[in-house]
């Protein structure tokens, strides 16, 4: 199965139980979803049937649990079935429920895993998208959590168990595919030590809570209706709970995930940092405008947000004019001050042929960009032929620029230019090129 493209599920399934801080019995079933809808839950129980974003924006609460709130809605313990969709591929879903609480089940996502099995898993057309950590990006606490993400080719979770008293100090580690998540993570049960059952009762939480969905932890004595289903079962929940708060950022990563004593608390803020720094990122790009279909005049500004050139190889100072589909005019006005005059030549300044070539080039990546699937890619050159500079470009000149379309197959495409100077024809060529995404 190739995950380079979105995924969602093939059909709905039903997955009824208990919850565990409520203890409210729950219907909770699995959607599919369109491309770019992310992870949603809705709660059907309630009047207008909201719905709820998994996004750590959403966050509230994280004591013992990820709790999303959206204004008095809320839903809780969501990490489990947001782990179980992240580690199976899942990116698109409509999560809906009864309740205000997923069903526990035996403390882990592996009824998840089931239920994404029943209902299938079906690949989308729209490409996923990955961020490569390139960077480090480390968080301390003062109780002792240390979370680090660090550049790596996989999504990789590292993970530190720490209990009290340094008690069931355990470690685990693996790259988190979905046969790895299947395999090493999804049957590790949640667990909570003794000492902090009866807090937790006075707080009204784990009301839904048993030997049969929860570990609990007394002294060095596991107390559980099970053995250990693995050695180190309970860092490998922590890995599974880290999976499911860090989805909250709303993007997958590339990176290794080094977490020592993690948390819900430490997780989500890992997550919101890890949103905030994507779309630092993602704020280098310069965003896609609306190029007119019709007649339309597009100023500095605006060729600034189509175009990636920059000053001194931005060749376009305005887009004048479109006709039809194929053809688009632009101006550049040559100036003393351009940078080349200086050594191009001194005494006797000259555009160079090839900058009006650039021109040309760049004016039709406008025209080219003006279609509604080429939005937001970039024009790569590959070729110019039949080039030819019939007068000299000097400064004070006001360079027309005019680009028409000859051919267009998939992402290259063949235009026809020529510079005009007092509508005199200065330079011509034939250009091909490729639209890339940026």
């Amino acid at each position: 199965m190739s995950f380079a493209v979105q995924h969602s599920l093939a059909g709905s399934a039903t997955l009824e139980g208990t919850s565990l801080h409520t203890g409210e019995k729950v219907s909770l079933v699995l959607n599919p979803a369109p491309e770019g809808y992310g992870l949603k839950f809705r709660r059907v129980d309630l009047p207008d049937q909201p719905f709820i974003n998994a996004d750590v924006e959403k966050v509230q609460t994280v004591e013992r649990a990820t709790t999303l709130a959206e204004g008095s809605v809320k839903v809780h313990t969501v990490e489990h079935v947001i782990s179980a969709l992240t580690g199976m591929g899942i990116d698109n879903a409509l999560i809906e429920m009864n309740a205000n609480e997923p069903p526990i089940g035996d403390g882990s996502s592996r009824p998840f895993v089931q239920l994404i099995k029943q209902a299938g898993i079906a690949a989308q057309t729209a490409p996923r998208k990955v961020w490569e950590i390139r960077e480090p990006i480390h968080m301390e606490t003062a109780d002792g959590t240390i979370l680090t993400i660090v550049p790596a080719k996989t999504f990789r979770v590292s993970v530190t168990n720490v209990g009290p008293d340094g008690r069931f100090t355990q470690y685990f580690s693996t790259e988190v595919t979905p046969a790895s998540y299947e395999k090493e993570i999804c049957a590790a049960r949640t667990f909570v030590y003794y000492e902090d059952v009866k807090p937790l009762l006075d707080k009204g939480l784990i009301k839904g809570g048993s030997l049969e969905s929860a570990i609990v932890i007394r002294g060095n004595e596991v107390m559980s209706k099970e053995a250990l289903r693995f050695t180190n079962e309970f860092a490998r929940h922590k890995a599974l709970d880290l999976i499911g708060d860090l989805m909250l950022s709303g993007v997958r990563i590339l990176g290794h995930v080094i977490a020592v004593k993690p948390g819900h608390g430490p997780n989500t803020k890992m997550a919101a940092t890890l949103k905030a720094e994507y779309a630092r990122m993602r704020s280098m790009v310069p965003a896609p405008i609306t190029i007119p279909s019709g007649e339309g005049v597009l100023d500095i500004n605006e060729v600034l947000k189509i175009l990636p050139h920059r000053y001194p190889f931005l060749m376009v100072d305005r887009i004048i004019g479109f006709e039809s589909d194929s053809k688009c005019i632009g101006v550049k006005n040559v100036t003393i001050n351009e940078p080349y005059f200086g050594g191009h030549f001194p005494g006797h300044p000259i555009m160079p042929g090839v900058l009006q070539l650039e021109a040309m080039a760049q004016v039709s990546s406008v025209l080219m960009l003006r279609k509604p699937e080429n939005t937001g890619k970039i024009g790569y050159f590959m070729s110019a032929d039949n080039v030819k500079w019939r007068r000299p470009v000097l400064p004070g000149d006001t360079l027309i620029i005019e680009a028409d379309i000859l051919k267009v197959r998939g992402s290259i495409g063949q235009t026809r230019c020529r510079c005009l100077v007092n509508g005199e024809i200065v330079s011509e060529a034939e250009l091909k090129f490729a639209l890339l995404d940026r």
